[in-house]
Parts: C-alpha cells; sequence; structure tokens
C-alpha cells in the first residue's frame, strides 16, 4: 500500500470512529489545550521558588503538558496579584476569615466546607498562604515576559464578580461602599458582592479591564462569572435555582418605571424581572468589550459561565445562566460582545461536560466558539475520555482545571507527555 492509499484509509476509519461516537460536528485540524493558573495556589505546593524563578517552574509545567493558552489569574478575591493601582495586594488576609472564623456559627460553617480539619491546620495553612507579600512582585509581567519567550498566549483570568473569596479577601471598594451590594429580595444586603446596577460598580470593575489592557501585553482577557464573595451568603439562588440578588435600587426602579409594577409583588423568577436584572451585566460586557476593541492589537474576549444543571457551595442549584446568574448569554453572542465561553465544570444529577457544552453551544447560537471543560487529568485514561468528547463535539479548545494539579499528581511525567502528543495532532 503506497502512503496516499495508508492516508486515505486513515481518514475513512476516522470518519467511521466519528460518526461511531455520535460525532456531530466536523473535527477541528487541532484542539488547542487551555488552563487557568493561579499564582497563589501554586506557591502552596513544595519547593516553589518565589519570584522569576516559580514563574519559570510553572510555565515550563505548561509547556511540557502541550498547554499552549494560559489564563493567568490576575485577582484573587478583592485583591491583587500582579502591581495594581486600584486593589490592594494579595498577602495577609483580614481578621475575620475563613482561616480565623470569629462566631460559633462561622466555625461550624468551616467544619461544614472543611470537614477534619483542625483549627491548628487552618492557622499553618494560613501562615503558608500569607509568607509572601504580592507588592514585592509582579506575577502577571513576569508570566507575560517569559510565556512569550517560549511561546506561551498568556491571557488574563479576571474574576470580575469576586470581590472577596471564601471570606476575608474583600476589596477596599466593597468594604467602603455596602451601599453598591448585591440585595436579596428580602432585603438583606449581601457581604461583598457589588451590583453592577451601579454606574459606579461599573466604572470601578472596567478600570482594572484598563488597568490589564494598558500594562500588560496579554493576549487575551478571559472573564470569570462563577467565582463570587463570601460564602456565608450561600445560597445565592431560591429553591428553584433563580438568583436571590439583583433587588437593588436602580434596578426595581427600571422595573417599575418599565411595568408599572414592583417587582417584589412578581415571582422572583418573572420572565421580566429576570430580563431586567441581567440588563447591567450586559452593559457591562458592552463597555469592556469597546475598551479590549480599543486596544491597538485583537484582544479575544472569553467567559466562563454557567449551565442548567450548575450548584454552588454545597449543591445549591443554579437554574442556568439568565435565572441563576442573571447573564445574557445569548445577547451576548448575538451583539458580537464574547468571541468565546466554556460552561464550568461543577454538575449536579443529570449535567456532564458534553451536556454542559451542548447547552452553552444552543444559549449562544453557534456564533461563537465554545470550549470544553474537563479537569487536570489523573490517568491517561482519564485524559484520553475527555478529550474524545472534545473532538466528537467539535469544541474549539479544550480547558483543563487548573493548572497547579500537574505538581501533585505522582504519574505527571506520563500525564504531560500524553497531553503534549495529543495537542501536537
Amino acid at each position: 500500500m503506497d502512503r496516499r492509499s495508508f492516508l486515505a484509509l486513515s481518514a475513512a476509519l476516522a470518519v467511521g470512529a466519528r460518526r461511531a461516537l455520535g460525532d456531530d460536528a466536523p473535527p477541528t485540524e487541532r484542539l488547542p489545550l487551555g488552563v487557568p493558573l493561579t499564582h497563589s495556589d501554586w506557591m502552596l505546593h513544595p519547593n516553589v521558588a518565589w519570584g522569576d524563578e516559580g514563574v519559570r517552574h510553572m510555565l515550563d509545567a505548561c509547556k511540557a503538558c502541550g498547554w499552549s493558552r494560559v489564563y493567568w489569574r490576575a485577582f484573587d478575591g478583592g485583591r491583587s496579584l500582579y502591581q495594581s493601582k486600584l486593589l490592594r495586594p494579595q498577602g495577609k488576609w483580614d481578621d475575620d476569615s475563613y482561616w480565623n472564623p470569629q462566631t460559633e456559627a462561622d466555625r461550624r460553617l468551616v467544619e461544614r466546607y472543611s470537614p477534619g480539619m483542625t483549627p491548628a491546620a487552618r492557622a499553618d495553612l494560613r501562615r503558608r498562604i500569607e509568607a509572601h507579600d504580592y507588592s514585592e512582585f509582579d506575577t502577571l509581567a513576569s508570566a507575560v515576559a517569559y510565556g512569550h519567550q517560549i511561546g506561551l498566549q498568556i491571557h488574563a483570568w479576571v474574576t470580575v464578580n469576586e470581590d472577596d473569596h471564601g471570606w476575608g479577601l474583600q476589596s477596599e471598594f466593597s468594604k467602603k461602599h455596602p451601599e453598591f451590594r448585591w440585595v436579596r429580595r428580602d432585603g438583606r444586603s449581601f457581604r461583598s458582592q457589588l451590583s453592577f446596577a451601579f454606574p459606579e460598580v461599573r466604572a470601578y470593575k472596567l478600570a482594572l479591564i484598563r488597568e490589564l489592557l494598558d500594562g500588560y501585553d496579554i493576549d487575551g482577557l478571559f472573564v470569570d462569572w462563577i467565582r463570587t464573595g463570601d460564602v456565608r451568603d450561600n445560597p445565592q439562588t431560591d429553591a428553584a435555582g433563580v438568583a436571590d440578588s439583583g433587588y437593588e435600587q436602580p434596578g426595581v426602579e427600571k422595573f417599575k418605571a418599565d411595568f408599572g409594577v414592583d417587582p417584589h409583588d412578581v415571582p422572583n423568577g418573572d420572565p421580566r424581572w429576570v430580563r431586567t436584572r441581567a440588563l447591567p451585566q450586559t452593559q457591562f460586557m458592552r463597555d469592556l468589550r469597546k475598551l479590549a476593541a480599543a486596544r491597538p492589537r485583537k484582544t479575544p474576549v472569553a467567559v466562563l459561565v454557567g449551565h442548567p444543571w450548575h450548584y454552588r457551595g454545597t449543591n445549591d442549584p443554579i437554574d442556568g445562566n439568565p435565572r441563576g446568574l442573571l447573564l445574557d448569554v445569548t445577547a451576548w453572542a448575538n451583539e458580537g460582545l464574547i468571541d468565546a465561553a466554556v460552561a464550568a465544570g461543577y454538575y449536579r444529577p443529570g449535567g456532564s461536560a458534553e451536556s454542559a457544552y451542548r447547552a452553552l453551544r444552543a444559549e449562544t447560537g453557534g456564533k461563537v466558539d465554545v470550549w470544553t471543560y474537563a479537569w487536570v487529568p489523573t490517568t491517561v485514561a482519564g485524559f484520553e475520555g475527555d478529550f474524545a468528547v472534545a473532538q466528537k463535539l467539535g469544541a474549539k479548545q479544550m480547558l483543563l482545571w487548573e493548572a497547579d494539579y500537574i505538581d501533585a499528581r505522582a504519574n505527571a511525567t506520563e500525564l504531560k507527555l500524553a497531553m503534549k502528543r495529543r495537542a501536537a495532532e
């Protein structure tokens, strides 16, 4: 058999295999592998140096895995992992924090989220987390410089909805402006989350985006809408999975003006009220897109969003993007505000990476690239299964969560070779 005949036979067999898997999209020429990376998390692994040396270790590991697009975390809760003029640098946590609960109720909540973790273990982990002062080192500048040197794309991962993390990393803006925080249907305010219904909040968040676009040669923006603030505010949805937030005065007044009724007098899931509460996030995305488009070179915008099987905390339901998260992802796609989207990999019964992908693909109407979501694998077989699903679906990228996990894998060398081989196909 000559080379041409062999290639023709191989192609026919590949098509047959895809049909057997139920393929419903043409395969891509190459399936890129992308990965989010949190520097402060990776620093908790043993023998990782502080400074440029540690960043080189992290990005060399990404390169060895075949991960060509790295989504470098810019914010850790309400703190920065880069040289920001608007945020406090990551470092010391607040005295009242997940690692140092002040009340018996808070201690019980920590035990619920971290069962079996002793106070001594919490104190040790807090000491290790706080060992590094991010005012002394700009991780994003280091990552961009070295990442580009070794041929990696470095995108800024922006946890735009997060003004705390766990609890104890609250932004100074949120502390100073409690009047701008989310409000529940019953009138209670959240502890940290800021509402985009207020122009002041949108301006503040856009200033953070502008700081990243103007200050760093990043290859794109990865806007994470999943991460929010203080876990003591869970659940953030009602029993049906509809957001129990958005009752801030600007939205309430708009709804009254548009429909002649107070939103408290209609169900929380009333479609008109859901649409009204989603408008500020869409306006923010319009403004963000304008900032990105004004840059001298193309700056793609990707978003991390939800799906119909999503949950938060301890299985609190989130009924998809419009109702559960107040995100009109369909409008974002229709208006060209985003280039790509991925559904987060947290599934209640019935959900999976494949069903979440299909739901998001339908929600965006085929107008943007959709990625599959997987976890950094523990076995080669597990990775091959996730990769096959991504290929079958025709995904434009496979996002592997999260980069530092590779350092904890006993079979890291084997995994790196398997992923790099697939990424090169």
